[in-house]
């Protein structure tokens, strides 16, 4: 397994259990608001009832933000390698390796530490189309592209 396939599975993986928990969470939500409502009356019931149905609310877009890192992330072919930083490159800059994917947390794999960045921040979208040799310059650092995988 190449390294870009290795930080590929692991972000798959966290993701997917990131979406078992919001679901889980969900659900428990749904379960408790059921079974209060079964033995509850009054103000006090339907705050509670509000509270958690905003909490709900709040897990759904978590679910739905990681449900969406992950079809990017499906979409992402780590046998295909480009001269020029695209979708799925794996980007050495300033010491820094990169996965352009989607904005996920820091990882560490075989001892490295990768950083994901979606395409659209303002590092990922300086980087899209550029080769090794090329810099960038985003918020007054300079980032200089070492390699690209």
């Amino acid at each position: 397994m190449t390294f870009k396939q290795k930080i590929l599975q692991h972000h798959m993986v966290l993701l997917q259990d990131k979406i078992d928990v919001y679901r889980d969470m969900i659900s428990g939500l749904a379960d408790d608001a059921q079974n209060d409502a079964k033995s509850s009356a009054g103000d006090k019931h339907e705050t509670a009832l509000s509270m958690m149905h905003l909490e709900q609310e709040k897990l759904s877009a978590k679910l739905q933000e990681a449900i969406h890192f992950k079809e990017i992330l499906s979409k992402i072919d780590v046998s295909m390698d480009s001269d020029k930083v695209i979708l799925g490159s794996l980007v050495k800059a300033n010491n820094l390796q990169l996965f352009i994917s989607a904005a996920l947390p820091k990882i560490t794999i075989d001892g490295i530490s990768v950083l994901a960045l979606s395409p659209q921040s303002p590092l990922g979208s300086q980087l899209i189309g550029k080769e090794v040799g090329d810099e960038v310059e985003v918020n007054g650092s300079k980032f200089t592209v070492e390699a690209v995988q």
